[in-house]
């Protein structure tokens, strides 16, 4: 990553612009959500994903959780222009923020703000980074919840860890890694857990969707494995929510 671009965004001269990615019904190919994906733009207006730059090493707390903060802000920004409220809206949000007054403060502003109720948004949070209190994340998705969001647990399948993650905080949505997608018309033990999978989210009522589907083959193995939703590349890549890229600051 060049040196230049962390600075460029921590400072915040840096573009922002959010990408969406559709989600699919598998059984009659419908539009059911979409996920929003922040991209920071670079000197030559090449849009890249922000997840190297939340990973960076050389980030303190305090900066991740303002680049996250930034992040959400232009994806909320994105959500007022939509006005759809045909389908779900997932926001990716990192763990940390969870921890913080400021999202807090700022969450309710940019719900205020949204043409649609907040039933239709899904906040989509993971336990890779950030809070790993069980009991901390049970309070904060409850907090999402009074406030009429509806959560997702994202990357499952990724950690033995996730599988408690998801158990404890009962998500209204569960998310399969491309890990347990990758090469699924080959691998029968993975075809078996997404089929258990499917089988426990209609038991308990929880929204399913398969990530990361990339080739036919793996898409018509997830769907004969009872998946309901789908999501990858060979469903619809990313693409930008606007034409423009836009600067955001959250102060």
């Amino acid at each position: 990553m060049p040196k230049g671009i962390l600075e460029s965004m921590l400072s915040g001269e840096g573009a922002v612009v959010s990408h969406v990615q559709p989600m699919y019904r598998l059984s009659d190919n419908r539009l059911v959500a979409r996920e929003y994906l922040a991209r920071h733009v670079d000197a030559e207006g090449v849009a890249h994903p922000v997840g190297p730059l939340l990973q960076d090493p050389r980030l303190s707390l305090g900066d991740r959780l303002a680049l996250d903060l930034r992040f959400l802000e232009a994806t909320f920004q994105s959500l007022t222009q939509t006005g759809d409220a045909s389908h779900l809206h997932f926001v990716n949000l990192e763990p940390v923020s969870l921890e913080a007054p400021g999202f807090w403060e700022r969450l309710p502003r940019w719900m205020e703000a949204l043409p649609f109720g907040p039933e239709f948004v899904v906040m989509e949070f993971t336990e890779s980074q950030g809070v790993h209190d069980m009991e901390a994340l049970q309070g904060y998705a409850k907090r999402l919840r009074d406030l009429g969001l509806r959560v997702a647990v994202d990357d499952l399948g990724a950690g033995v860890a996730s599988l408690t993650h998801m158990a404890r905080l009962a998500p209204d949505f569960i998310k399969a890694d491309r890990s347990l997608v990758e090469q699924v018309q080959r691998r029968p033990y993975q075809a078996a857990l997404l089929n258990a999978l499917a089988h426990f989210a209609n038991a308990m009522r929880i929204g399913f969707i398969a990530e990361g589907i990339e080739t036919l083959e793996e898409l018509e193995a997830v769907m004969d494995a009872g998946v309901p939703w789908g999501q990858g590349f060979i469903l619809g890549q990313p693409w930008p929510s606007r034409p423009r890229p836009i600067a955001v600051s959250v102060n």
